[in-house]
């Protein structure tokens, strides 16, 4: 823009006072959209004008001032490096004040200062480049949107600025982050207050989980885990994904967590747990859907045995560093039906570890998710410490940070191999049972030489012979060979549990005085801690009971 053109258009400028003398524009330029032979009458569709008729005003009648000054924009015009006061509009003035022209911009147009226009004139008068800089706040709350252009002038150049007042918008944007954060709150709330609050700890695991939303620009995600016990010393660990955002994804994931844990407690295989899963998610929206991987650990077995709905593959890591990758077994997602999912097994022996995550922490944009995956398996490889630790080992390991773009979900659970002390605290024996009227007496025996020998207080040890007698007894009569009579005892907990090949799952009922039998499992269950039963996956079941040991 040339600043001796737009001055030479202010009042009382020698260029001005000459067009003033000079009278009126010519015709030629003074009417706007006239057509040739208009004076005459010969144009087309053209009758003669009146003699008052108006005549529109030509852009060459109309001084800058008048111009600008007219304009609902703010407007000031500086000039030279120290930015002096040329003009400021009528806009720019009911603003901000009145300004004397001449007067350095530092000290006569604060505002500047406060907009941090200052140091972007300096750029813009020495680089000539416009520039522009969007709702920028003054301390009274207004905000503007700014363009500082460049002016060619003699006395070492000079700038325009142009703001226009959208404080209106920018409170309406406010209002609108506001709202939205609001909405994040609520939903991570939600999300928080679904997932476990204090983790179950198993007497034979130890285990940490961490979960983390996405950034303030991502929405809050569907990811839960939960740990569930079942009993007889076995564990159920669950990770999943709904996939969707919000408050929305996070109350479908409520429900999918609630069902699982109903479903656990009838201690089902894991791919039957799926099974329930995906008929229920089908039902309660059929336009989500939800990965899930579902484990079970016993420690006698010393194995994960698992199923997978479309979830990322279980890693374990082995006391030798090793990792190894549950790869079979994976189904589609909750939700799609019409699969029948199945379970496998992976080795989870003493000393090592296994993580179970989601897909925020190893899926990257334009990055193949099996990369991923394999980054998280050199992690883990190293990763040692309590599962706390290896939890925020791998978090840092995969570059999760507040400004993730998803939200992550990570389970780890840790097999301690236990030596000296620790090791006196778990014991393990078991005995065949063959059948015949010898089997109750072998059994009672078995039982009293194995709490003797783990020294239990003499009362403990009575109730663990009676319970195992009476659970012996009820197999032998109900149930088909081959039996087995197993003792386990904890830091904390005394296990029995008899096996026979039957399917045929016991239940808890009121005997008659007349009747001679049904009263076993109601003496099981009065003098135990807790009691269960669950097929076996060979075919028969197992029947179990806890009691809980003295503080020592």
């Amino acid at each position: 823009m040339n600043f001796t053109r737009w001055s030479a258009r202010l009042p009382g400028t020698r260029r001005a006072a000459a067009r003033s003398d000079r009278g009126s524009v010519p015709a030629a330029r003074g009417e706007l959209g006239q057509q040739p032979g208009a004076e005459t009458g010969q144009g087309r569709g053209a009758g003669p004008e009146a003699p008052d008729a108006p005549r529109p005003p030509a852009l060459e009648d109309l001084s800058l001032r008048e111009i600008v000054g007219q304009l609902p924009a703010l407007v000031a015009l500086l000039h030279g490096p120290e930015h002096r006061v040329a003009y400021v509009n009528e806009a720019y003035a009911a603003a901000f004040g009145a300004r004397s022209a001449g007067a350095p911009a530092a000290t006569e147009l604060p505002e500047l200062e406060e907009l941090g226009l200052l140091p972007l004139m300096d750029q813009v008068l020495r680089g000539g480049t416009p520039r522009t800089v969007k709702s920028r706040r003054t301390p009274k709350g207004s905000s503007y949107t700014i363009t500082c252009t460049p002016l060619d002038t003699p006395d070492g150049g000079g700038v325009l600025v142009f703001a226009t007042d959208v404080t209106d918008h920018a409170d309406a944007a406010e209002r609108l982050r506001a709202s939205e954060s609001r909405q994040r709150e609520t939903a991570v709330t939600l999300q928080r207050s679904l997932l476990p609050q204090e983790l179950e700890q198993p007497d034979d695991l130890r285990i940490a989980a961490t979960y983390q939303p996405g950034g303030e620009d991502a929405a809050v995600g569907g990811d839960w885990y939960d740990v569930i016990t079942l009993g007889a010393g076995r564990t159920a660990l669950v990770i999943g994904d709904v996939m969707g955002r919000g408050v929305r994804a996070a109350a479908v994931m409520g429900q999918l967590r609630t069902a699982v844990r109903a479903y656990a407690r009838l201690d089902l295989p894991p791919h039957e747990v799926l099974q329930l899963l995906d008929g229920l998610a089908a039902e309660i929206d059929a336009s989500q859907i939800a990965t899930c991987a579902y484990a079970v650990h016993d420690p006698n077995e010393g194995r994960l045995v698992y199923a997978s709905a479309g979830h990322l593959p279980i890693l374990v890591r082995h006391e030798d560093g090793m990792v190894t990758r549950a790869e079979d077994h994976t189904g589609p997602p909750l939700g799609t039906g019409g699969w029948m999912h199945t379970s496998g097994t992976i080795a989870l022996p003493p000393g090592s570890t296994a993580v179970l995550y989601t897909d925020g922490l190893v899926e990257r944009r334009r990055e193949d998710i099996d990369e991923g995956v394999s980054a998280l398996e050199r992690a883990l490889s190293g990763a040692t410490g309590a599962p706390d630790v290896v939890c925020d080992r791998l978090m840092r390991a995969l570059g999760i940070t507040a400004d993730h773009d998803d939200d992550v979900a990570v389970l780890v659970v840790q097999h301690p191999s236990r030596k000296g002390h620790d090791a006196e605290l778990f014991h393990n024996a078991a005995l065949e049972l063959l059948g015949g009227i010898e089997a109750a007496p072998r059994a009672r025996a078995f039982a009293t030489g194995v709490l003797s020998s783990w020294r239990f207080p003499v009362e403990l040890s009575d109730l663990g012979v009676l319970a195992a007698s009476e659970l012996v007894a009820n197999s032998l009569q109900h149930g088909t060979p081959p039996m087995r009579l197993r003792l386990r005892r904890t830091d904390r907990r005394l296990i029995i549990e008899v096996t026979d090949g039957d399917d045929h799952l016991p239940r808890r009922r009121r005997a008659e005085p007349a009747d001679e039998a049904g009263r076993g499992i109601s003496i099981v269950a009065t003098i135990a801690s807790s009691w269960g039963s669950r097929r076996t996956p060979g075919g028969g079941k197992a029947v179990w009971c806890e009691f809980a040991l003295p503080d020592t």
